[in-house]
């Protein structure tokens, strides 16, 4: 019995909990509860009665955090997310959630899992039956013979897609006797290595190197779509039977049904959703999966109003296809509504958990439980606070668990430490092992502690452990202009031969060359001068960075003198600049600078309140700006790490360090708009701390400003944030300690001299996404130190990504579907002379949006205020240009349309969907 369900067994309330469910007193209702309790109540019972459980939330975030503490109690607890349904044609869309939905379908239909979270939304969606699933899914076991006679069949009957050599789960390959697949929800692919139709071996593999790594003894291959069209033919004929029941007024519905048909006897129907009700003999959602579980709803009203908006939304989407003569209404069940629902309620072991006590008209109640219990704040690590609650928990005879973090020695020492200090500890492995007579201190955390008084039972966290979540690497890559794929260039666009200049691109030739035909970009240059080049040969053309509609740029001249003349003018110049930057940073790393001492108190208290969980890169970069600035020389350090994966944390790290031994810091922007958000940022993340933090920039008026220049020199500002306001001559700084720059790519010749002028003596930190190449190289050559962040942050989920040709109602749609949420979006159209047209043509079309549109050719004044517009939520819809690459992060935009996603390459697309996503998991891009 673990120290929760015997800790909790103390209480009379508990007791007369257990004495409910089993008698069978359902619906059950619970009342007391914050929500930590609500986890402990879960994890307890039904570890008591030995039961699958299924709880139901009203929102996501919280489905999220009462999993993490459901699995930090000991349950196998798994996160069952929504799905986005399409009901028009996509030509690709983003499988993550569905394959994530598979995965614990799986789990729940093998038994491998004792508790799942979920939504209203979720859980009321339809999905495939659990005897299909089951029909559905491949064992495979090493050294076993195959399980099918036709592995390449059974895969794409499960929705697996093949391909010469899988990129992402839901694949699959076939080379000879080798079959690599990605199942669906796992974090590697596997490899089976046949003889003949026996497994010979079975083992995961590295998607980039291709190579093995961990042997596996057998392996569970779920299908990959929610939506399995066994037979066409059948579908085929079940779609022209719901064409020709339509009368009347639905001819054009009837025409779109019978296409529809006509694609799905070919077998290349797209939009399935569409036709959910047609696929399965019955429709079933989470709660068929568990018919036997204890099912939990979670605020009752609260769930009520989410299905509600859930329901609503589905509706206004299903007529807006109705009215357009898509869609007929027989087809449309998606979900389960909240009548059937109750009706399930009504039906099962349900157990309503509230804060409050309410009156729930829609579902009878049989008995009623209030629980006495009191959520705890999470410790933050001060021992003479948890010494002084510890003494109050003995002296009323509490018996004490303490979750002391991720580290299993932090545990063991903390023990050590109280028992020290006459407060008898023990450190405990697990949950079953723990001692009335002493406090229990264990690894783990919550996301709050708890206190029982009837139980006399009282629960203490440090804060929630790292979580084995999936870690979302990027795969490295070249951030120069060099050109991977013949898809990055464009005819028209210049380019650059490594031996012969300028040049325009005319697209690829096959030619005929004593008789072998191969494939040549053509090149032009001046004069009509024609150059092929082998495609084998790509490595010696690289695009021309420069703009193209620069009128100075002039094609060369093959066998000319020029493009030679210009090389060495180059070289020359760069052997000069090289020489000046390392005598610069020669003198730099000779000079002294301050030394900054050890972590104190302060520092970990800082970082232990940040509310994310910091990725492994993250931690490594601020552990290496930390040593630096311990370092007797000034420092100069690059930070480089994509858009939002937490070069701002890391940052305000070294900024805390600095400030907490009483000197100065300064970040610097290049845009106003952007001040304002890091003052916005720095301030709510300082919250607490005694640190007095001020802006320098155009928002602030001149009076504002010199009193502003005058604490500052006076030493009564500890971080100041400005654009090049902060360069000017009359700022003086009292004791600066440490100096940020952010986006220094942004910022002129000019401006970089002043800022040599202010930092000779200062330790220096640049943050970019996306250095120069200058910079790059200086890190790279060790002139310059250099932290990378490659790992995505923990807590962010993948962007659902649509690609389909370009349709005005589709696009429109997916607009008035984030608009209904709440939430904003970007439309990024490339070109500025008809940005203005594209704008006012969707303000027509969706009358309700506020649309503005913003371009790189605008001053500052007037982008300053658009941004401001869009993060002040005045604006719901943005048309722009990749001006947004380098723009402010807006939280609220969380749906991306770029139009012709063709003519950007995979590291600029990846670099636009890293703006969105940043306030809710449902995050969408749209390729057109």
């Amino acid at each position: 019995m673990s120290l929760l369900t015997e800790g909790l067994s103390h209480s009379q309330t508990y007791e007369s909990i257990k004495k409910a469910i089993a008698n069978k007193q359902f619906p059950l209702n619970i009342t007391g509860l914050g929500a930590i309790h609500k986890a402990m109540m879960v994890a307890a019972l039904s570890e008591q009665f030995q039961k699958t459980s299924l709880v139901i939330t009203s929102e996501e975030a919280e489905a999220i955090k009462l999993t993490e503490d459901l699995k930090a109690l000991g349950r196998n607890a798994l996160f069952y997310p929504a799905r986005e349904f399409s009901l028009r044609a996509i030509e690709y869309g983003s499988p993550e959630y569905e394959q994530q939905r598979l995965s614990v379908l799986s789990q729940l239909v093998f038994g491998e899992c004792d508790c799942v979270v979920a939504c209203i939304d979720a859980a009321t969606q339809y999905t495939l039956p659990p005897e299909t699933l089951k029909q559905y899914t491949l064992q495979l076991e090493d050294g076993k013979p195959l399980p099918v006679k036709d592995i390449p069949g059974a895969l794409v009957a499960a929705g697996y897609e093949r391909c010469e050599q899988i990129e992402g789960a839901g694949q699959f390959a076939v080379r000879g006797g080798i079959v690599d697949i990605f199942p669906a929800g796992a974090e590697n692919p596997v490899r089976l290595e046949l003889w003949g139709d026996t497994i010979d071996t079975l083992s995961e593999f590295d998607v980039l190197s291709q190579r093995r790594t961990n042997a596996l003894k057998s392996i569970t291959i779920t299908p990959s779509s929610e939506h399995l069209v066994s037979d066409y033919g059948k579908l085929s004929e079940a779609i022209e039977k719901t064409a020709e029941s339509l009368k009347g007024k639905a001819s054009q519905a009837k025409e779109a049904l019978l296409s529809d048909a006509n694609r799905a006897s070919l077998g290349i129907l797209q939009n399935t959703d569409k036709y959910l009700s047609l696929l399965y003999p019955r429709l079933c959602t989470l709660m068929d999966y568990v018919p036997e579980a204890l099912l939990w709803v979670s605020e009752f009203v609260s769930t009520k109003e989410r299905m509600r908006a859930a329901t609503w939304q589905l509706e206004e989407e299903m007529m807006a296809e109705i009215d357009e003569h898509r869609l007929c209404a027989s087809l449309c069940q998606y979900m389960e509504d909240w009548a059937h629902f109750i009706h399930r309620l009504g039906d099962s072991s349900c157990i309503i958990l509230d804060t409050f006590a309410r009156s729930e008209r829609d579902l009878p109640l049989k008995e009623l439980v209030a629980v006495t219990a009191r959520q705890l704040p999470v410790w933050s690590g001060d021992m003479t606070v948890l010494k002084e609650d510890l003494q109050d928990f003995r002296n009323r005879n509490m018996a004490v668990v303490v979750f002391a973090g991720s580290e299993e020695k932090n545990a063991k020492v903390l023990a050590e430490d109280l028992t020290k200090e006459g407060i008898p500890a023990l450190y405990s492995p697990s949950t079953t092992q723990w001692t009335s007579q002493h406090i229990t201190v264990m690894c783990g955390g919550l996301s709050a502690g708890a206190e029982f008084p009837d139980a006399g039972i009282v629960f203490i966290t440090h804060g929630r452990p790292l979580s084995k979540k999936r870690k979302y690497r990027q795969k490295s890559r070249n951030r120069g202009m060099d050109i991977h794929s013949l898809s990055e260039l464009q005819v028209g666009d210049y380019v650059v031969h490594a031996t012969h200049g300028i040049g325009l691109y005319q697209g690829v030739h096959q030619l005929n060359v004593q008789g072998l035909i191969k494939d040549y970009l053509k090149l032009q240059y001046a004069k009509g001068d024609i150059l092929y080049v082998p495609v084998t040969q790509l490595d010696l053309v690289s695009k021309y960075i420069g703009s193209s509609e620069d009128a100075t740029v002039r094609l060369h001249r093959l066998g000319g003198q020029e493009w030679q003349n210009t090389k060495s003018r180059v070289k020359s110049a760069v052997k000069d600049i090289a020489a000046n930057l390392i005598k610069l940073y020669s003198q730099r790393m000779a000079s002294k600078g301050y030394a900054f001492s050890e972590d104190l108190d302060w520092q970990y208290d800082f970082e232990r309140h940040f509310e994310y969980e910091e990725t492994e890169d993250q931690l490594r970069c601020s552990q290496e700006i930390k040593q630096d600035m311990m370092r007797p020389v000034p420092m100069d350090r690059l930070l480089c790490g994509d858009v939002g994966f937490g070069k701002t944390e890391v940052a305000l790290r070294a900024a805390f360090k600095c400030v907490s031994e009483g000197k100065q810091c300064a970040i610097l922007v290049p845009t106003t708009i952007l001040a304002l958000q890091h003052f916005q940022t720095v301030t709510k993340r300082f919250e607490g701390f005694p640190t007095r933090i001020e802006m320098l920039s155009r928002f602030c008026t001149a009076k504002q400003q010199r009193e502003t220049i005058k604490r500052l020199a006076r030493g009564e500002v500890d971080i100041i944030i400005g654009t090049h306001r902060l360069l000017s001559k009359d700022i003086q700084f009292k004791d600066l300690g440490l100096f940020i720059v952010d986006e220094e790519q942004r910022f002129g010749v000019t401006q970089k001299e002043r800022l040599k002028e202010l930092t000779p003596h200062v330790d220096v930190l640049t943050l970019s996404a996306t250095p120069i190449p200058r910079t790059l190289n200086m890190a790279l050559s060790g002139i310059r130190d250099m932290s990378i962040i490659e790992e995505a942050p923990q807590d962010r989920h993948p962007v659902q990504t649509f690609v389909l040709e370009q349709d005005n109602a589709i696009l429109c749609d997916a607009i008035r579907r984030e608009l209904r949420r709440g939430g904003q979006v970007y439309y990024l159209h490339n070109r500025t002379e008809d940005i203005e047209r594209v704008a006012a043509s969707l303000q027509l079309r969706i009358p309700e949006a506020r649309v503005g549109f913003a371009h790189g050719k605008m001053n500052e004044e007037e982008l300053s205020e658009i941004w401001r517009r869009v993060m002040e939520q005045e604006m719901d819809v943005l048309v722009c240009t990749t001006i947004i690459e380098t723009g402010v992060d807006v939280a609220n935009v969380n749906t991306l349309i770029i139009e012709n996603a063709d003519r950007f390459g995979l590291s600029q697309l990846h670099q636009l969907r890293g703006r969105v996503g940043r306030s809710s998991r449902r995050a969408f891009a749209y390729l057109t």
